[in-house]
Parts: C-alpha cells; structure tokens; sequence
C-alpha cells in the first residue's frame, strides 16, 4: 500500500466515524477521502459564513426586522427599491411609505401584538404594509390572495385581525363573507392608488416612529403569520419571529454574492416565505432592488429579465419547468442572471434549465414556512436540497428516521425509540426542537392542536422533541439530502411501494408531455392503489409512445395503470401541482371518456378505458 493509499484509509475511517461511509464502487462523483474531506471542509466554511451572517438574530435579542430594514434605509436611500410595472421607487419611497402605515395603525390604536391582515395581490405597498406595522410591533397576517369563500374566512378568523388591508381587484371578496367573520364589523381599507384609505395615508406624517414603540419586543416576537398551503385541509398560520424571519431575509445574500448594484426578479406571490421573505429579504438586507411582477407570466419572463438587467430569480414549484415548456429563445441566453434561489426544481428540469438558459448557479433549499429544518445546496449538485457534512453532523439536528412507506408512521424499536434510516434509504425527516436557538425553535401554529401533531417525541432518548417535516428524503454519504416525496403520496402497488415523484420525472420525460401529475388510485377488488398519471401534452404527443418510455426506467409495478390527459392542471399560488380534486375523482366516471387509458402489458402498450374494463374490473375478470 502507498503512502496516499495509507493517508485515504486513515481518512476513510476518520470519516466513518463521523457517520460517512468510506468510498464504495457505486459513488466516485466525490473522488477519493482527500478529496471527500476537502469538499465537506469547504461546504462547511460556508454553512458557517452564514451563520456568521445571522448571529445576531436570536430569541432573546433586540434586532428586529425595522431595525435592520432601516438600517438598510439609512445607506441606501437613493437606491432602486422596487421596479414595478415600468416605474422605480427609492429606499426612501419604500420608508416613507412605511412610516405612512405606521402613522395609521397608531392613529386607529393597534398596539404591539395585535394583527392585520393583508390580503393583496403583488405590488410594492404590500412590502411597505408588513414593513410599517412591524415599527409599531404589530403582527401582519399574509392571507393568500387566491382565497375566497370559507378558506378565506378561515384565515381571517384564525388571524384575528383589527384590521383588512385590501386593494380594489379583491375587495369583493372579502364583502362576500365579511358577515361569516367572527368580528364583521372588523374595518377593511382598500389600497389602490387615488382611494379614499390611500389618500388618507398620503395626510400622514412620513417621519420614522420612534423606536420605544417596539423597545419591549424581543426576536421571539411574532412579526408575520404565514399560512400554510392548504392542500390537505385549511391553511394553518405559521408563526413568523422576527428572528426568524431575519435569518430568512439575510441567510442568501452571501451564497448569491448579492450586493446593493443587484436586481431580484420577482415573479411568484409575496404571501409566500420563498418569495415574500427569503426574496425580498435578500434585497432589503443588501440594497439590492427588486423587480417585481403581478403574476408570474412564462412568455415574458426571459424579455422583462433582460431589459431590466435582472441579476438572480426567485423560483418556487413548477417555474422551471413552465420556462422550459418555452420554446427556445434568445432572450434565454442574453440576459444577465447569473443563478437562481428556491425550492421545488425538479431534477430532470433543472439539467434542461441550465444547458438550455447558461445559468449555471441554482440555490435549491429546503425550509417550510413554519419548521425547523434548513438546508441549502451551496454545490450545484443536481436534485439535492442541501448537504449536512459529516464532520459537523453532531451540530446540525437534522435526521432521517425510517417510517412505513405506506402509512407514513414512524417506526420504533422495542424499546419505544427512532431509527435513523441508513445512508440512500427514504425516510421522514426531522429536526430536533430547542426553543433557545433560532433556527431549532419551532413555533407552531395559531391552532395549538396542530402544533403538538408535528412535534415528534421520545425520539433518540427520553423526552426528546422533534419536528416532523412531513416529507420523505434519502441522505447519501456525503450528507446531501434528497426530497422522495411528500408522506402520504407513496402508494404500495403489487406489495411495492411506489414514489409518485419519480414516477412523475419518468412521465415528464415522455415525447409530448409538458407536466406530470401521479397519485394512487384505489381500484375494486385490489390491494393498494394503482397508479394514475394525469399529463398536459402538446402536438407532439402519441399515446404510443408512453409504454416504451417507462417500460425504459420503470419496474412494472410502478409503470401507472391509468393515463388521462388533462387540458390543465391546477397549482397553488406558487405554481406547486394539486393533486386533490384529482385524487378525490379517481376512476369513477372516467370510463369511455376521451384522453383516458388503462395500461395493457400483454400488448405493452396503453388502450382507451373501457366500460368493459370498468365492468371486468369490479367483477374480477381483468387482471392489471
């Protein structure tokens, strides 16, 4: 054995000892332990930089969002703050604005801990809203502006807001069920330009209130409630601190190298952490400005970019893929971003994305609007949502524990415990709980029976508490983390469990299919669910060529055994596919209807669904 054989081996076992698993023929990507080691140095150095970065934004601490907000304000007054619809406006706009709202909330009597809900579409007032109020130490609720009816009644009751701060497009809306509302008598102002509410503000003093308004306030103060999509249910409000809201607004701007000459194009509703925090936080902690649009529009995405010199997006969901689904452009390639921050990107889209658009930086990170777990991507490697290196994994509580594919229970020992899963295998991740450190502390929602459901306990040792993020993913050796699926979406087929995530990545590679939406589908007379692929196509698509694309990359079970091709699909406001009216549906009905088809294997191919399939199916005649 050579000298540098004996240095790996000894490293080898270093790192074993650490929780890594020495090299193995499967995995050379990362090189041999030199070169492992060094890799998981350097990533470390960065993790550390930004907690260099957010150190000051603890619990207990004084800083809060307007103190760091104006400080920005005070360097970079003359700075671009907001490019909306064509026109600029400063730093010193964006305060003044600010201290505007601030002005009326004193004037109508809020006092620090009471809340307003903000129910507004995108558009510069409604950063400088949420901004203002939290001068005065007021809680802003940001209510998902595609709600209407009984999901929108939920939130306002849940928020229980003294105030409604709409605009025109909306307020419709919020008359519809303002008799559902426990307070009806609740005011709601409408901020649109030359409205009654915004003229009234324009009488108000600009001037910065005083910072005594707020001197009671620590970081663990509510700032924020930030509703959780809702998909399984109503939304839940997340509780926001202002800490954590910090450490949100200011943890990207290194690893994006964003400074105060920086443009953030911003496509995606500002209700939502990813963009309404992470997103504007990135340009409000720098002096960076932010090129902000109504709605997210594929066509013009790449020309706006361009002529306004965007330097970085903010992506959620199927963005990328939307862009992708494009055709081809220059615009593509002549602009200036030079990376990307979100969550969401699919793998097989983010290698199209960046051959096809030269942006070669994507910031992929995992973190829920209300958990404790955070992880970034600092390396580009493709499909992970953050790395924990094994040389620090004793400092960052983040787990994996293995859990029934199926049921989505976590499992335990005799003895009552967890079980971490091993390296590559799918489990539920978890994040331990300590309330005294920023990013461990777990909030929980309004609804305190909510919160105690994703509190896990008694999970390495007695009395230990966890936060149960609800998604399952795999941790390689090198400690990079990969999203599986969502607990619950795994179905169990033929005694197999399937992931509808990467079914869906294999569907979204067949010629003709835009996007691919997979779920499990109970059918009469089988055990588990089968497996339904529903997809958008284009011209180019052939119900022929389905079969031999997954016949490629899928096992059998795991091939679904209904297509239907749909006009559309639905997504929440931040272009993520719901799956819910689809799931709910199933087959029924579905039987001779156009654009549905049932797998045959015989014939390796797909046939239309039949009322004969239907009928041989509830009589135990068709085998699938």
């Amino acid at each position: 054995m050579t000298s540098g054989e004996k240095v790996e081996e000894a490293l080898d076992l270093s790192l074993a000892k650490r929780g890594a698993k020495p090299a193995d023929q499967s995995d050379r990507r990362d090189g041999g332990a030199l070169s492992r080691l060094w890799k998981q140095i350097v990533y470390t150095a960065k993790l550390r930089q930004i907690d260099q970065d957010t150190k000051a934004f603890t619990p207990l601490g004084s800083v809060l969002i307007p103190d760091v907000l104006e400080g920005t304000v005070d360097r970079f007054a003359d700075n671009t703050a907001f490019i909306f619809e064509g026109a600029r406006s400063t730093y010193a706009d964006l305060e003044a604005r600010a201290n505007r709202i601030a002005a009326w909330g004193q004037n109508i009597g809020l006092k620090p801990g009471d809340t307003v809900a903000l129910f507004m579409d995108n558009r510069p007032d409604y950063v400088a809203v949420w901004f203002g109020l939290s001068k005065i130490g007021v809680i802003t609720a940001l209510i998902n502006s595609h709600l209407s009816g009984t999901g929108l009644t939920h939130c306002l009751n849940v928020a229980e807001a003294k105030a409604i701060i709409t605009c025109q497009e909306l307020d419709a809306r919020v008359r519809d069920i303002r008799a559902d509302l426990v307070d009806s008598t609740v005011p709601v102002e409408i901020l649109d330009p030359g409205s009654t509410f915004s003229n009234w503000l324009e009488t108000l003093s600009s001037d910065r209130p005083d910072r005594s308004q707020r001197d009671a306030l620590r970081g663990k103060d509510v700032a924020l409630l930030i509703y959780t999509s809702g998909t399984t249910g109503l939304p839940k409000a997340a509780k926001m601190t202002h800490a954590r809201c910090l450490i949100m607004m200011r943890s990207f701007a290194t690893p994006c190298q964003v400074g105060p000459d920086d443009v953030i194009y911003e496509t995606l509703p500002l209700y939502h952490g990813t963009t309404g925090v992470c997103g504007v936080g990135i340009a409000l902690t720098t002096g960076a400005a932010i090129l902000l649009r109504r709605k997210f529009s594929a066509s013009a995405f790449w020309n706006e970019a361009r002529e306004y010199g965007a330097t970085m997006f903010i992506y959620v969901g199927e963005l990328g893929r939307f862009l992708m689904n494009q055709p081809p452009s220059d615009a593509e390639r002549t602009h200036k971003m030079t990376c990307g921050l979100g969550n969401g990107m699919r793998p097989d889209v983010w290698r199209q994305f960046v051959n096809r658009t030269g942006i070669k930086q994507l910031f992929e990170f995992y973190g829920s609007t209300e958990g404790n777990i955070s992880l970034i991507n600092l390396d580009g490697t493709i499909g992970s949502v953050g790395c924990v290196p094994p040389i620090i994994r004793k400092q960052m509580l983040i787990r994996v524990v293995k859990t029934d594919p199926v049921t989505g229970e976590i499992l335990r020992t005799p003895d009552g415990l967890c079980m971490e899963a091993d390296i590559d295998e799918p489990g539920e991740a978890i994040g331990a709980i300590k309330q005294t450190e920023t990013r461990n502390s777990f909030e929980g929602y309004s609804d305190k029976s909510a919160t105690e459901k994703k509190i896990l306990r008694n999970v390495f040792e007695a009395n230990d508490a966890w936060f149960r993020s609800g998604d399952l993913m795999r941790r390689d050796r090198m400690g990079r983390f990969y999203f599986v699926d969502r607990v619950g979406d795994t179905f169990r087929w033929k005694s197999e469990n399937v992931s509808t995530t990467e079914v869906a990545e294999v569907m979204s590679h067949v010629p003709g299919v835009t996007i691919a939406n997979v779920f499990g589908v109970p059918v009469p007379g089988f055990d588990g669910k089968a497996g339904m692929a529903a997809v958008s196509v284009d011209e180019t698509f052939s119900v022929a060529s389905v079969y031999e694309e997954i016949a490629k990359h899928l096992p059998s079970y795991a091939r679904p055994v209904f297509l239907r091709i749909v006009d559309g699909h639905d997504t929440t406001g931040t272009l993520k596919l719901s799956k819910v009216d689809l799931v709910k549906q199933g087959i029924d009905g579905l039987a001779n209807v156009d654009g549905v088809f049932i797998l045959d294997e015989r014939e390796k191919s797909y046939r239309p669904y039949t009322i004969s399939d239907r009928d041989a199916l509830a009589e135990g005649a068709l085998r699938l």
